[in-house]
């Protein structure tokens, strides 16, 4: 019996109206772990290249790990992976909440969805048991109405849902996937693959115990961890201020990206700022399964323009950014609403506020006019035309109709050199993070797989000074230069980054996990160890992270990605016009070389495709035998 871990894939054909379970071996576990290296698994396995990513043909995996629903704080997050229809390559992303335990309750580990439903639908998933129902009441509704039917149609306010939003269901190529509207699948449009299966929602509900290999040592480092949660200084600061503890920080050292990537500080960024926020609508907490950080806010305002509802989520950093800073809009309760906006709508905030910068910057510039906008000024600072947009992009409407495809393809459509305002790695538009301040993190935006996703990469910031010792048991001792781009920035990304995909192959969050947060890496191997039974060790957990990494980017080589695309954005080669980075830029050609070295580190040939003998290491040799799949490495 299968400790940690249910030992069962639940595969739903939508066309054929049918269920089958899977049951892999312990091998076949301890390979893939899960999260998003079991998705990536099934895609690459499965999935035939060069398919559109909205046809039924698309696979859609949301994948737990073999430690997701382990009670201790962090260890509750989930994948959803398909081919993006926002990038055309690898999509993935993670979400915290209860959703992921709750399906391992349900009695499986992941959900491989194939086909398109003909009739609008949901899985609800209960008791080791599926039923395909009509979703006929929920579809048009946005994802508040939709948790509220479908707990009453289910006669269980317990149960959990995973659903999309109007923009979802009109197929937004950066639609996003909630949970309890507090916890979202937000990058690389895995809400519009819901949408092209005609599929509204998961609901699940289990009632089964986890069982695990040790449970009292469980019992122990799950103590131990709450205890230090509360005094290890970052998760201190994300217990009391949550993610908007970071506003202040980044502004005053000249990485909050501001009007489109302009600038690096924000005139009003203490009008954003934590104390702001929680003076003015913040209401209280929220957290996610058995966490003790609490790091979620939850906002309300009764009265002013902007209404805010507690149930309805509140901003995060990103949100603050996107929606804020980028904008030049510095009214808390403004940006506030239209992150509720986006949340009820099922849009990803990141590419909502980068798209509607790259639309007041075409403004400002003459390259949209007042005919475009229905008389609608989008200059910055403009809070109301923020929210406008945010309606009309949902609705694919007007010049929202535009900019719902995401600012690569809506500057093809705009064009008169629209383009040089459209900042995007692979299609994705940016997280809120400025590079030239963080040049190992400008590493994680140019190479990642799903594009440019701050959730994919470590943060220089964290490794200078003493900050350096978290990385200590990866063979990192000297601290981080966030400003340099040599060889040991390489190094330090290259083994950084195998540490960063842990967190999404098991499932963990990267606010209680390694490197920053309380977890340390010697307690992790023996919380997977108590957990699964498996004798394992911090090698054995990198390495299946790796896996994941390089099967992402063999997805990747076989969809036509090549080397032009691990970039950065042309502003980030640009000086800093002011604020402490006054000067500063990534130098292309430096930055290059450093990507070269990234290759040859990793084993990947002069073209960023995985080496015959990489793969053989990771146990992918499966990938190189099958040769209706190119975009594999030459050795030599």
């Amino acid at each position: 019996m299968p400790f940690g871990y249910n030992g069962k894939i639940l595969h739903v054909n939508l066309t054929r109206n049918r269920w089958e379970i899977e049951e892999p071996d312990e091998i076949w576990y301890r390979t893939y772990m899960g999260g998003s290296s079991l998705a990536s698994y099934y895609l690459l396995k499965h999935l035939k290249p060069g398919i559109d990513p909205l046809s039924e043909e698309n696979i859609l995996v949301f994948a737990c790990s073999v430690v997701c629903g382990t009670p201790i704080s962090g260890f509750n997050r989930y994948t959803v992976a398909a081919k993006s229809p926002h990038t055309g390559g690898f999509g993935e992303s993670e979400a915290g909440g209860y959703w992921g335990p709750e399906l391992k309750f349900a009695g499986f580990d992941a959900v491989v969805i194939r086909g398109k439903a003909p009739v609008p639908s949901y899985l609800w998933i209960h008791k080791g048991e599926v039923e395909i129902r009509p979703a006929g009441s929920v579809w048009g509704k946005d994802n508040f109405q939709t948790q509220e039917i479908l707990k009453e149609e289910l006669g269980d306010k317990r149960a959990r849902i995973a659903s999309i939003g109007p923009a979802g269901e009109k197929m937004v190529p950066f639609a996003c996937i909630q949970n309890d509207l507090e916890h979202f699948n937000g990058r690389t449009g895995m809400g519009a693959v819901m949408g092209s299966k005609n599929l509204k929602s998961i609901a699940v509900r289990g009632k089964q115990k986890m069982k695990m290999a040790d449970p009292d040592k469980i019992k122990e480092i799950a103590t131990w961890h709450t205890k230090r949660v509360k005094t290890h200084p970052p998760n201190v600061g994300l217990t009391k201020f949550g993610t908007p503890g970071l506003v202040t920080g980044l502004n005053d050292s000249g990485i909050f990206p501001t009007r489109n990537f302009n600038q690096g500080t924000f005139e009003h960024a203490d009008q954003l700022s934590a104390p702001t926020y929680h003076s003015t609508i913040f209401h209280s907490t929220g957290t996610c399964w058995a966490c003790a950080v609490r790091c979620k806010r939850r906002v309300e305002k009764k009265d002013g323009k902007y209404l805010l509802d507690k149930r309805f989520g509140g901003p995060e950093y990103e949100a603050i950014a996107a929606l804020g800073s980028m904008l030049e809009v510095g009214d808390i309760a403004a940006v506030a609403k239209g992150n509720q906006r986006c949340n009820l709508l099922g849009m990803d905030v990141c590419s909502v506020g980068a798209i509607i910068a790259f639309a007041m910057e075409c403004f400002e510039n003459g390259l949209l006019t007042l005919d475009d906008t229905e008389g609608q000024a989008l200059n910055f600072g403009n809070a109301d035309a923020m929210l406008w947009l945010i309606e009309k992009i949902a609705a694919r409407q007007g010049i929202g109709k535009t900019l719902s495809l995401g600012v690569k393809k809506a500057a093809d459509v705009i064009g008169k050199g629209s383009d040089a305002f459209a900042f995007h790695i692979k299609g994705n538009e940016l997280a809120f993070h400025d590079g030239r301040g963080k040049t190992g993190m400008a590493m994680g935006f140019a190479v990642s797989a799903t594009g440019a996703d701050h959730i994919e990469t470590p943060h220089d910031v964290a490794f200078q000074g003493d900050g350096v010792a978290k990385l200590n048991a990866l063979g990192l001792l000297e601290p981080v230069k966030p400003l340099e781009t040599d060889e040991e920035k390489v190094k330090f990304f290259v083994l950084g980054q195998k540490a960063w995909g842990i967190n999404n192959v098991l499932g963990l969050c990267n606010f209680c996990s390694v490197p920053i947060h309380a977890m340390t890496f010697p307690r992790l191997v023996e919380a997977v160890s108590a957990c699964t039974g498996w004798e394992t060790s911090l090698h054995e957990i990198l390495t299946a992270s790796e896996r994941s990494l390089v099967m992402a980017r063999l997805f990747n080589n076989r969809e036509g990605f090549s080397p032009k695309d691990d970039r950065v954005i042309r502003r980030w080669h640009e000086k800093m016009p002011d604020g402490p980075l006054k000067g500063q830029a990534i130098d292309p050609q430096t930055f290059q070389q450093a990507i070269e070295l990234y290759y040859e580190m990793s084993g990947w040939d002069r073209q960023g495709r995985p080496l015959r003998g990489k793969l053989i290491e990771l146990d992918l040799g499966w990938v190189r035998m099958d040769k209706t799949r190119p975009g594999l490495g030459t050795d030599g």
